[in-house]
């Protein structure tokens, strides 16, 4: 499936759409202004004027330096020490009908404005998708995608399709302050979405997540994995497509782990009949291991392209 003709079904998908949970406002706004006493992160790399303040509640591994969203890697998102000063925010981060990844607090101060981007593998076909929920706000701060000026109100879970082009304004007087979350899409989270914008869905174009499940511990298995399968977050593979890694599967503290040259490179969540995802991602990219071969899966909506590698066990006679 090319991204041209990708982008092209999703034409007709509203950009936009407000999902069906309300939140009291008055009590987050409280904890967010507790948590403005302390220091922030400074974000500048997508900044065209002023600057951007953030701070993590979900990071990987629980970092509280972390200001970026993460993705595949050996260790999965976990609870910042922010969050356990702001109670309210951490029912409502439990109470999401899904598995989320990264939240984070995001601040644009009076006449900030983003530099347009977009945020590649981020949307439905992946299997991933970023809400927001607008704390404090005001009328003059908004969200532009494709070109399309749209106000969110405070205490709505918004869902935007972030792959398209788009950018945040604050031309108001007062700091605007999102909690910005990075879910995997199940189907309880789908269901929260209005039903014109359910209808309006190209079905094939959606991966939807299965739930982790507990599975007896893998052996250890060595193959040759193509190098382009461990860019995960490249919408084009820089490798070649005969490039290959040398790729282990060993334990870990908190379950297998995947090992490129050597080096822990992802951890893994058991899906069910043997397949697993990477910790901190989507279904995009799986490993289904069997006795003498591993599977290596790329999905894009209910589409499957699958590499099958010969595997041995190490010290294997």
């Amino acid at each position: 499936m090319s991204t041209e003709s990708l982008t092209a079904r999703w034409e007709s998908v509203p950009a936009v759409a407000v999902l069906d949970r309300d939140y009291d406002t008055e009590i987050l706004a409280n904890e967010v202004r507790a948590l403005r006493a302390g220091p922030w992160n400074t974000r500048r790399a997508d900044i065209s004027t002023g600057l951007s303040t953030i701070l993590p509640l979900r990071s990987p591994g629980g970092d509280p330096s972390r200001t970026d969203p993460g993705g595949a890697g050996p260790v999965d998102h976990a609870d910042t020490p922010f969050l356990a000063r702001a109670p309210r925010l951490a029912r409502l981060l439990r109470g999401l009908p899904t598995t989320l990844l990264a939240a984070h607090l995001v601040a644009l101060a009076p006449n900030i404005e983003l530099k347009e981007h977009r945020d590649v593998k981020c949307g439905p076909p992946w299997g991933l998708v970023r809400l927001h929920i607008p704390i404090i706000t005001n009328p003059a701060a908004v969200m532009v995608i494709d070109g399309h000026e749209y106000h969110w109100d405070a205490g709505r879970l918004w869902y935007g399709d972030f792959n398209r082009p788009h950018q945040a304004r604050n031309s108001g007087d007062d700091t605007r302050i999102h909690l910005v979350l990075d879910c995997l899409l199940s189907a309880d989270l789908l269901n929260l979405f209005p039903p014109e914008f359910r209808e309006s869905l190209p079905l094939n174009d959606i991966l939807l997540a299965r739930p982790a499940r507990a599975a007896p511990w893998p052996p250890r298995l060595r193959f040759r994995m193509p190098a382009a399968f461990a860019e995960w977050s490249l919408e084009e593979p820089a490798s070649p497509p005969d490039a290959t890694v040398l790729a282990e599967l060993t334990p870990g503290r908190d379950g297998p782990v995947l090992r490129l040259d050597g080096q822990p490179a992802f951890g893994l969540v058991h899906l069910g009949d043997n397949e697993y995802r990477f910790t901190g991602w989507s279904e995009e990219r799986t490993v289904k291991l069997e006795s003498r071969h591993v599977i290596c899966r790329v999905r894009l909506g209910t589409s499957v392209r699958e590499t099958i590698c010969l595997a041995e066990r190490p010290g294997a006679s």
